[in-house]
């Protein structure tokens, strides 16, 4: 079985930093989405949100309607049952039994009442639910009318960007799959807490790249040496020289 090639620091380094110059290029391509995608996401979840309400607001007067329903009914119901009692009066046998009646005639004109207030009531409940419901239908289109704006506006972005940035994607893995796995790891954390996303540096005029800190000549040999992996004490970026910076990029962009 043939031994594998052991990649080298220099190789290391070099994969290392055009895997940096690649990311680069993706991220710039995806700032010219600016805040439009989490804009997107922001409108979206409020337009499901309000259709989340709406949908409660129309619950609520399916319910109340269903209650109005039922009073009427039993106002109906009360009605024939007064009008019942109100005929057996004509036969009663004397003033006790007249006077029994009378109360549940009393009773059910008290039933009838109480189940008049209680439409009434809930006639007003679903006023106000229905211009609820009016007032989140006009909220809900107008935030459609701009999130389908937005929308166009990012699919737009997209489509000018998305050939380019698959081609990055596809070499930024490609870059990826030659560095060993916790240098990887290394690079991937360094990326995520620098603002600007630069893990892999080259020294610039004595200095790591953006930064305003000296390298001290001692330091810079090592670096320049490529025997193995230096970082900066003071930004823990990964340092390259600016030797091999120049070819490497000179290298990623001649793949475009």
């Amino acid at each position: 079985m043939a031994k594998q090639k052991e990649v080298t620091v220099e190789e290391k380094l070099k994969a290392l930093y055009a895997l940096q110059i690649i990311d680069s290029k993706i991220d710039e391509l995806r700032s010219v989405r600016g805040e439009l995608p989490l804009e997107v996401e922001d409108l979206e979840d409020e337009v499901a949100g309000l259709n989340t309400r709406l949908a409660k607001f129309q619950t609520e007067v399916e319910q109340l309607e269903s209650e109005i329903k039922d009073k009427k009914l039993a106002i109906e119901s009360h009605k024939e049952m007064a009008k019942k009692y109100t005929e057996q009066q004509k036969n009663v046998r004397n003033n006790r039994e007249f006077d029994s009646l009378s109360k549940e005639i009393e009773y059910q004109d008290l039933e009838i009442k109480l189940a008049e207030k209680r439409i009434k009531e809930f006639s007003l409940k679903i006023s106000q639910k229905n211009e609820l419901i009016e007032e989140t239908n006009k909220k809900i289109a107008e935030l459609t009318v701009h999130l389908n704006h937005k929308k166009a506006e990012l699919e737009a972005i997209m489509k000018e960007t998305e050939k380019d940035e698959n081609i990055l994607l596809s070499k930024s893995d490609e870059y990826a799959s030659l560095i060993d796995e916790q240098l990887l790891k290394a690079y991937k954390r360094i990326r995520s807490k620098v603002s600007n996303g630069l893990a892999v540096v080259a020294i610039e005029r004595g200095a790591s790249g953006g930064s305003f800190f000296t390298i001290p000549p001692q330091v810079q040999i090592e670096i320049g040496s490529r025997k193995k992996i230096i970082t900066d004490e003071h930004s823990g970026r990964i340092l390259v020289d600016s030797i091999l910076a120049d070819e490497v990029r000179e290298s990623v962009e001649n793949l475009f």
